[in-house]
Parts: C-alpha cells; structure tokens; sequence
C-alpha cells in the first residue's frame, strides 16, 4: 500500500488529510500526518480569540477527532531526504527515527518573521498560535487588575499601553479588536478611565492593509483615531529593551504588551532540513499542479501547499508571480491537492491551481468590520456581519462551526468573558505553596570519646588514691 506523509497538521496539510480519506478508496493509500500539536488553528479567529470574543478551544479542530482513517504522530519533521525517500521525525516523547515513504505532502506552515531588533525576542510576542492568543487576551486582562491598583502615571500607562507592530490584516484586526475589548474592560475598573488606555500600530510603509483599496484603508485609519488609537506610519521600531519602545521618529513609548505581527517566512525547520528545491525567499518551489519542482521537471513523490510553498498564481493577482500567504489559498491548495495527489496514484493526470481572489474581509471590533471585492467596499457593521458570516461557515466540521455560533450567541446576550487565565501557566501555585513539607533531617550527635585507659580510671577513685599515697611512702 503507497504510504503518503503529510508534513504539519495546519490548514492545508488538515484540509489535505481530511479530503484524502473522503477520496481514497479503502486500502488504496495509508496516510500519516506529523505535527507537534495535535490541532488546527483557525487563525483567523486569532484576534478574536485575544480579544474574548471565541472561546479558545473553539478555534481550533481536533486532528484525531476529525481524521478517523490517518495515523496522527505527535512530533516534528527535522530532516527530508527525499533522494531516498525517507523522513525524520523527532516524536514529542522518544528518540529520532526514519520512516519510509512514497508520496510527501509538505505543508508545514510559516512562522512569525523577525529582525535583529534589540528586545524583540525578549518582550514581544506574535499572532501564529492559539497559545500566543490566549497568552495576549490574559496579559492585557492582568494588566487591568495590577493598573485598577495603582496611582495615576507612568506605571499605570505603561501597564496599559499596548503596540503592535506590523500593519497588515493580522496587525489591524489584533490592534482594533484589542482596543475595543479595552473599552468593554473599562465599565468593569471604575478606578480606570479611557484615557488611562493607549494603543499605538507602529507601520513601516506608508498606508496600512495592502490587501484592500487606499480609500478603504483610509476609512480604517479614521475608525480607529476615532476609538483613541495612535497608528504611526512611515516608522520602523528600533528597540524593545525592557519594554520601552524605540521609534525611527526618536519618540519612546513604555508598554507592557508588544505584539509582533511584521510578516511571516515559511517553516525554516522542514525547508532547511531537507533537500527538496527551495526559491529565493525560502519557500519550496511549486508548480502550478501543486507538484514540488519547476514547471519543466516535476519531482516525483513530492507534493506542497499552503504558506510554506512558492505556488504560482495563475489568475494573475499575486506578488511577484505567487500566491499570497493566506488561509483562503491555503484551503483550496489543499482541496486541489488532495484530489491530484489520488488522480497520479491512480495514473491520471493533476490539474492546476487557479483561484481568484475573492476579496478581503476583517473584522475590526464589536460590531464594525470591512470588506473589499473588487471595487466593492463595505464598512461598518454590514461588513462585521460578513466577516463572521463568512469565517463561521468557513471554520471546518460542523461541530466547530456550531461551537463558535453557540459561543458568539451567548457573548450577545452575555458579554464577553473578563476572566483572567493567565495563572494556568503555573497551575500548582496554590497547592505549592501551602503543601506539607517533611521536616529536614536533624543531623545526630556524638559525644567526644575518650582514652580508654583515662576513663578506666575516672571509673575506679578509690584506687587512684591508694595508689598515690603508697608511692609517697617510698
């Protein structure tokens, strides 16, 4: 039976699997899938999620609950030697070890993209994980309660000014949605006010969300000068030491929160630890049928999708020739994929990935929201109903997407959740701090020891004293 790895467990290699077992016949292939997380991450709900919209677990799809026919490995691809045909997986629990295969599926993701910005890597933190979401939406809920008790200056600013960097989707959706779960906060603190609260988007370019129209764009920048936010275009960051971020313009702004959301590069673990062909950019070159290779010479066995591959665009509306890095590529690569990935199995050939944009949609808090298609623009609250709209339907599995309906419905009546996790990362602090203790080993004492003739004689006076007055008489 042709054994078929599938590298990462995201969007697309989760869309790849799940298709796979719709399409296989049984006993046709066996499939396997690695991945150190045993989830999907929706990551458009990542803003959400920071912001207590979405229940955390909401976001993301269990891989052993919805992939029934595939073999789950807990564990990460470090090395793909592709000549052989063999993969090395490193396992959550256990040593390294090599497995054999006959069709690999790459689609191992990208990761957040850096600079070597002094205090970046100590004090920021990115938007790519369901765990940096929680760990955003936590921070900002504590620094609320610590800022609730302490005098009005710059300790208090600094607790409750948040910056992020990087002014794309994932940086205006994050920094909106940030904002208007700070103005929600605040009837909860009437210790607080709103001007105790400063957001600041620092971008390096000109105009923010590149994806939709500059008028458009224009509109978001109001909306937000509008909700008390300070977006700094045309500016770099030069440090983050201890929190104190260093503009380009010379201004410095303390902050307790920084998050990073300045671009992504595909997985550099899988790229660089195998020797499939890689583009200038440090994705895996991929054809247009969404075969590893170039459009002259295909590589046998080998298949990618997703952000970690260089895939052309066809229709003609990607930077540079290839497909833009996001979840609406992501997910009809691998519905494709999956489908060319059967048809050479059985000895057909795979057709070509073609898929116009269908247009952007963000939302930017409660309530408001945008969209672009074309030349088409929706603003405000039309466009918020779109963007759940369209993201709840798209959120794979029924049973996901009734959760998250389930979850929006209630915070409609409800509100959101205020609650503060962030003492989950140390979950034994209670039962540490008053659990009993043996006491120390006391260490025992030994009395000196004495001669053995000394202390024969202390023991026998009578005879002590004869024996002096006998030697007088002499």
């Amino acid at each position: 039976m042709p054994k078929i790895l599938i590298v990462g467990g995201g969007y697309a290699g989760f869309y790849t699997a799940w298709k796979l077992e719709k399409h296989l016949r049984k006993g046709e292939a066996e499939v396997t899938v690695v991945d150190p997380l045993p989830y999907m991450t929706y990551q458009p709900f990542l803003p959400e999620v920071a912001a207590g919209s979405i229940e955390a677990r909401h976001s993301v799809v269990a891989l052993r609950r919805h992939l029934s026919k595939t073999k789950v490995v807990a564990g990460k691809v470090t090395g793909i030697s592709h000549a052989d045909k063999t993969a090395t997986i490193t396992p959550s629990v256990g040593d390294p070890y090599q497995v054999r295969y006959d069709q690999i599926v790459v689609t191992a993701g990208a990761v957040s993209r850096t600079f070597p910005i002094p205090g970046i890597a100590d004090n920021a933190i990115g938007l790519k994980t369901i765990e940096e979401a929680v760990a955003i939406r936590d921070r900002l809920t504590a620094n609320f309660d610590k800022a609730a008790l302490v005098p009005a200056g710059p300790e208090r600013d600094r607790l409750l000014t948040v910056v992020v960097v990087g002014g794309g989707f994932a940086g205006i959706e994050v920094f909106a949605e940030l904002r208007s779960y700070a103005s929600a906060l605040l009837k909860n603190y009437p210790e607080l006010r709103f001007e105790d609260t400063h957001f600041h988007l620092v971008e390096a370019m000109g105009r923010i969300m590149p994806e939709v129209s500059l008028k458009t764009s224009e509109w978001v920048l109001k909306n937000l000068a509008e909700r008390g936010a300070a977006v700094h275009l045309d500016t770099q960051v030069t440090g983050a030491i201890d929190g104190n971020i260093e503009l380009s313009t010379g201004e410095t702004i303390p902050s307790d929160l920084i998050i990073w959301t300045a671009g992504v590069m595909a997985n550099p673990t899988v790229v660089r630890g195998g020797d499939l062909p890689v583009e200038e950019r440090g994705r895996i070159r991929a054809r247009a049928d969404l075969r590893v290779g170039t459009a002259e010479a295909p590589l046998e066995g080998a298949w990618a999708a997703g952000d970690v591959a260089a895939v052309p665009d066809l229709s003609g509306g990607g930077v540079g020739g290839y497909c833009v890095p996001n979840a609406q590529h992501a997910v009809r690569q691998a519905k494709l994929l999956a489908k060319n990935l059967v048809a050479v199995l059985r000895g057909e050939e795979p057709k070509e990935y073609v898929h116009k944009n269908l247009g952007a949609v963000a939302g930017l808090g409660i309530g408001i929201g945008v969209f672009q298609s074309g030349k088409i623009a929706i603003k405000g609250l039309p466009a918020w109903f779109a963007h759940r709209g369209y993201h709840g339907l798209a959120m794979p599995s029924w049973e996901r997407k009734f959760r998250v309906l389930w979850g929006w419905w209630n915070n409609f009546w409800l509100g959101r959740d205020i609650v503060n996790l962030s003492t989950v990362q140390n979950p034994r602090y209670v039962f540490e701090e008053f659990a009993a203790r043996p006491r120390p080993a006391q260490p025992a004492v030994t009395p000196p020891a004495e001669p053995r003739e000394q202390g024969k004689i202390a023991d026998q006076p009578e005879k002590v004293d004869a024996e002096k007055a006998a030697a007088a008489g002499r």
